[in-house]
C-alpha cells in the first residue's frame, strides 16, 4: 500500500513489534504513551512523538490503539485530550487492545456521532507475532471496510478475519482466551507431572508438540518455561483482566464456563502473590513441585 501517515497510542510491549513493523513497511508512524521513556525504542526506530492521543489523531486519518486496561482505552479515547477530540469526519480510529465488547460498541457510537469510524480490532500471537508481523486479527465493525483493513494490517498481521458490528471482535478475543486459558494450564500441569515423574522435558516438548496435544502454547511458552524464562509476550495481569471480562461477558450469556473460572482463579492467585508482570507461562512457578531440584 502507498505510505500513510499512522497514528498509534501505546508502546507495550506488543505495540513496540507492531509499530517496528509499519515502520519497516515504510509508513510513517506517530506515537503516545503515557511513559514517554517506554517510547524509547520505536522512537530510535523512526517514529515521530506526540504529546497526547487528541495530538496523535489531530495528525493522521488512522489511528490504532493498544493499552493495557479497558480503563485505560477510555482515558485515551474520551475526554478533551482524547483520541475522538482530535480526529474529523471520515477518519479512522482502531483499538487493538483486548477489552469489553460493550466498550467497544461505546466508542463506536461515538465515533459515529463525529462522522469518525471506529473498529475494534484485538489481536492474537504475542510478543512473538507482533515481532514477526504474524499476528491474528479479529475485526468488529463495517464488513465493507474488511479490504481495505486486510491492506492496512498487512505489516503485521497474516490473518485478518471479520466478526461482525462493533464488538464482535471482542468477543471473538474472548473466545480466544478461554481456549489459551486450558492450553496454559494444561501445559503448565503436563511439566510439573513429567518432571515429578523423572521424564525429560525437552523430550515431552518435542513429542507432546507432534502429536493429537500440539498447540500455539507448548511450541512458544513452553521451552521458556524450561529455561526459567517468564519474560512477557503476555502479562499474567493482563491476561487476568482478559479472563474476567471472558467470565463477565459469559455471565451476560447466561453461561458457565467452569474450566475458565479455574484458570482465572489460578491466575488471580498469580497476580496476588506478586507475580502478574511476569508472562503467562509463569503459571507454572505457582506448583510448589515446579522449583524442586
Amino acid at each position: 500500500m502507498s505510505p500513510l501517515k499512522l497514528g498509534f497510542i501505546g508502546t507495550g510491549v506488543m505495540g513496540t513489534g507492531i509499530i517496528k513493523n509499519f515502520l519497516k513497511a515504510g509508513q510513517e508512524v506517530i506515537v503516545y504513551n503515557r511513559t514517554k521513556a517506554h517510547a524509547q525504542a520505536v522512537l530510535d526506530a523512526g517514529a515521530v512523538w506526540a504529546e497526547s492521543p487528541h495530538a496523535v489523531a489531530a495528525q493522521c486519518h488512522v489511528v490504532m490503539s493498544m493499552v493495557g486496561f479497558p480503563q485505560d482505552v477510555e482515558a485515551v479515547y474520551f475526554g478533551c485530550d482524547g483520541i475522538l477530540a482530535g480526529t474529523q469526519a471520515g477518519d479512522l480510529v482502531i483499538d487493538m487492545t483486548t477489552s469489553t465488547p460493550t466498550l467497544a460498541k461505546q466508542i463506536a457510537e461515538k465515533a459515529k456521532e463525529k462522522g469518525v469510524i471506529a473498529i475494534d480490532a484485538p489481536v492474537s500471537g504475542g510478543d512473538i507475532g507482533a515481532e514477526k508481523g504474524t499476528l491474528t486479527i479479529m475485526i468488529g465493525g463495517q464488513k465493507d471496510l474488511l479490504p481495505k483493513l486486510k491492506e492496512l494490517f498487512a505489516p503485521i498481521a497474516s490473518s485478518v478475519n471479520y466478526f461482525g458490528p462493533a464488538g464482535s471482535g471482542q468477543h471473538a478475543k474472548m473466545a480466544n482466551q478461554i481456549m489459551i486459558a486450558g492450553t496454559m494450564t494444561g501445559l503448565s500441569e503436563m511439566l510439573v507431572y513429567g518432571k515429578a515423574a523423572g521424564l525429560d522435558l525437552n523430550e515431552i516438548l518435542k513429542v507432546v508438540g507432534s502429536g493429537a496435544a500440539a498447540n500455539w502454547s507448548l511450541s512458544n511458552y513452553g521451552p521458556r518455561m524450561l529455561q526459567a524464562d517468564y519474560t512477557p509476550g503476555f502479562f499474567a495481569k493482563h491476561f487476568l483482566k482478559d479472563l474476567r471480562i471472558a467470565l463477565d461477558e459469559a455471565k451476560k450469556m447466561h453461561l458457565q464456563l467452569p474450566a475458565t473460572e479455574l484458570a482465572e482463579d489460578l491466575y488471580a492467585k498469580m497476580v496476588a502473590a506478586g507475580k502478574g508482570d511476569l508472562g503467562t507461562q509463569g503459571l507454572v512457578t505457582m506448583n510448589e513441585r515446579w522449583d524442586e531440584a
